[in-house]
């Protein structure tokens, strides 16, 4: 369809719903699509529901359908004031739509009246959302809620007892809610680490300033991040941004006993958070003044968009039919002939993995590999930017270790303790998650764990929190492979013998699944979905191009990761 026979039809349909207005709504049915007043149609940004309304006569079933379908509308103000309009006058002010999101499935719904004025309604439970923006994967568990409905003054039914929180199919969600990270410090105040929130789209700025100034970072997480924020500085949760972009947050007077470099930090995590909802420059003030703040400069954890290999030509970036080798770096990965390598941020050092199962670390410098783990069975390695290397068995996910620059090994305590296998980990970029495919109860499922540190040292991981179910066998029957793919994302390569499924996993966030051809057998990430790569058996390249994966290179020996770029 062409771009102006588009326009046409939202035009008839929009006319569409104004004559519709004239002779009353129907009594049923999904929401309408319309946009928002002023909006210019350029995408989901501008695109909202238009609920309808109740009807005369409805019965207690279609007031209560249309009450959940309304979930879909929170209209300008953010207030779901149609929805409101199916509550009876007494309790509808009291509702509180965002206290919880139910994502579920529209054709598994489901609606009884069960007795005069008592509604049954049942669905099926696909992720839920919390007051704090949290999104957490259900699997597909069945809900019910009992609605009680009692006739009005004017004879008409109206819904007396309900729950807060808001309905929303699962093609709706990403519509009405907008994924927004709030930006966080890791512990040495160098990197800036997302915590994935979901907001309403309609006051998305303020939503997501008082969830990061008033509010304490999601619980899997808050251990392993700092905030400037100190305690008892508060913002005011409504955030006016001019046509340029200007937000302006107002915050409490405990904000001014904070000196420069605290201003500067908050300033940067306000800027970096609100990003996503289309602000280009905060200006924080105090009783309507300005704060003097600039943001400060922080580590990028952008990788090169070239693949790093192993090919007959040598170790380094592939551009084209060239290996662009790594000073000295190059020498170590192949000599050493390994069969999985990840390099670190600064070149200087890699993890890697021996065709005898062994973990050593390479130096650029020229030294012999060192030798740090040769425990049998042990799953590909991982190291972050001070040099530290990760390595922990398949059969033992709980005796996780740490191998320091000086080759100390440290017991990471608290690590999968409720898992029987482990088939691939992967830290991301900024040092403070881990994310793992792991098998528990005859099942394969992709977590992800903040890493707790003391003076830069990992001494535990904390509580993980479930993203994905991978398989429902365990890991040892699939060749698995895991990698971020950006700050908020992570990829998994689950292998089998008739194709190969690529999990694309934002954490807190829903999973998106792509499949190919049966033999990949490694995985790395980049900066985006679009840098996504596979290599396969034959030694063959992949990588993704819209819905497909398509080849760009052989010859790869080794698909190796990065955890950054030198500063």
């Amino acid at each position: 369809m062409t771009r102006a026979r588009r326009i046409l039809a939202l035009v008839l349909a929009l006319c569409a719903l104004v004559v519709t207005g004239c002779a009353g709504f129907p009594t049923g049915g999904p929401p309408e699509y319309g946009l928002e007043n002023g909006g210019a149609g350029n995408g989901s940004q501008n695109l909202v529901f238009i609920p309808n309304r109740p009807q005369p006569g409805a019965t207690p079933t279609q007031i209560v359908e249309g009450f959940i379908d309304a979930g879909s509308g929170p209209g300008v103000l953010g207030r779901w004031d149609v929805a409101r309009e199916f509550l009876a006058p007494s309790i509808a002010e009291d509702w509180v739509p965002e206290a919880r999101v139910i994502v579920d499935e529209r054709a598994e719904r489901d609606y009884v009246e069960t007795d005069e004025g008592v509604v049954e309604f049942a669905f099926d439970v696909a992720a839920t959302v919390d007051d704090k923006g949290a999104y957490q994967r259900a699997d597909l568990a069945a809900g019910s809620q009992q609605f009680r409905l009692e006739k009005q003054a004017d004879g008409e039914w109206r819904i007396t007892e309900v729950p807060d929180g808001i309905w929303l199919e699962d093609a709706q969600f990403p519509i009405v809610f907008h994924r927004y990270p709030l930006m966080y410090f890791d512990k040495s105040w160098r990197y800036l680490v997302p915590d994935v929130r979901w907001f309403p789209v309609t006051k998305a700025a303020g939503s997501i300033a008082a969830a990061l100034v008033n509010e304490l970072p999601s619980e899997w997480l808050a251990e392993s991040v700092a905030t400037a924020f100190p305690d008892g500085v508060t913002v005011v949760p409504s955030v006016p941004v001019d046509a340029d972009g200007v937000a302006e947050v107002a915050l409490s007077t405990g904000v001014l006993g904070a000196n420069r470099e605290a201003l500067d930090r908050m300033l940067t995590q306000l800027e970096e958070s609100l990003k996503t909802a289309g602000v280009t420059e905060v200006v924080m003030t105090v009783e309507s003044t300005p704060v003097d703040a600039e943001p400060v400069a922080v580590r990028s954890t952008r990788v090169p968009a070239a693949p790093l290999v192993l090919t007959e030509a040598g170790f380094g970036f592939l551009s084209g039919d060239e290996v662009d080798r790594i000073p000295g770096l190059s020498d170590a990965v192949e000599t050493a002939a390994p069969v999985s390598v990840q390099v670190g941020a600064e070149r200087d050092f890699a993890a890697a993995k021996l065709a005898s199962g062994q973990i050593v670390r390479l130096n650029a410098a020229g030294a012999d590999p060192e030798p740090l783990d040769a425990r049998p069975g042990l799953v590909d390695p991982v190291i972050d930017d001070a040099g530290i290397v990760w390595s922990v068995p398949q059969d033992q996910p709980s005796a996780l270790r740490a191998f320091l620059p000086n080759g100390d090994p440290i017991d990471v305590a608290d690590a999968w303790t409720d898992a029987t296998a482990i088939a691939g980990m992967a830290l991301s970029r900024d040092g403070t998650r881990m994310a793992a495919v792991v098998s528990s109860g005859g099942r394969s499922v992709l977590s992800v764990a903040g890493v707790v540190r003391e003076d830069g040292v990992p001494v535990r991981l904390g509580v993980p929190m479930e993203l994905a179910v991978i398989g429902g066998a365990a890991v040892g029957d699939a060749r698995i492979g895991v990698t971020w793919i950006d700050d908020v994302s992570v990829g998994v390569l689950a292998g089998a013998e008739s194709e190969s499924t690529v999990v694309e996993q934002v954490v807190g966030g829903p999973t998106s699944l792509s499949n190919t051809s049966s033999g990949m057998a490694s995985i790395a990430g980049g900066t985006g979905i679009s840098s996504l790569r596979l290599r396969a058996d034959d030694g063959t390249l992949y990588v993704r191009r819209g819905t497909a994966w398509q080849p760009t290179a052989t010859g790869i020996m080794v698909l190796a990761t990065q955890q950054g770029s030198p500063q």
